[in-house]
């Protein structure tokens, strides 16, 4: 049994919209270094990492964060690898489809979650995925907002 998800609906768009012309690694520290500093500003307790392939190429964690906020952002990544959609997409994907990406996306929970927070780095031209951007450390919408709101942000400028 599936149902209608206006998230699902919005998170698809998100994905459509934000890509980019191109992102190398002095883009992950411009975009890296804007996310710190609006999270600081914000007092988010956010660990922040963005990857190039299997690369991590940008990391930091602000006060309030901890070594398990690293290990969601890692398995949040890893899912955003393997699917090429974001994270909360992704576990949205399954609930509109009444599935639980626990146990129906058949996947080891210590190294996949599909909670929000990471979102693909997506070629605008060919479709390519570079890597992935993202946050731990709010609510998964939360992080999932705040990804999307600097990403938009960043292709902006």
């Amino acid at each position: 049994m599936s149902y209608p998800s206006d998230l699902y609906e919005q998170i698809l768009a998100e994905e459509a919209e934000l890509r980019l012309d191109s992102f190398g690694v002095d883009d992950a520290w411009v975009l890296g270094a804007q996310m710190r500093r609006v999270a600081a500003e914000r007092s988010l307790p956010v660990a922040i990492g963005i990857v190039l392939g299997q690369q991590r190429v940008f990391h930091a964690a602000l006060p309030g964060s901890s070594a398990d906020n690293d290990e969601w952002l890692a398995r949040k990544t890893a899912v955003v690898l393997r699917y090429g959609r974001s994270s909360l997409g992704v576990g949205e994907q399954f609930r509109v489809q009444g599935k639980d990406f626990d146990v129906d996306g058949r996947l080891d929970t210590d190294r996949f979650a599909a909670h929000g927070g990471v979102f693909p780095l997506v070629l605008r031209r060919g479709g390519a995925l570079l890597g992935a951007v993202g946050v731990s450390g709010l609510p998964q919408r939360d992080d999932h907002a705040f990804v999307v709101e600097q990403l938009r942000n960043f292709i902006a400028a």
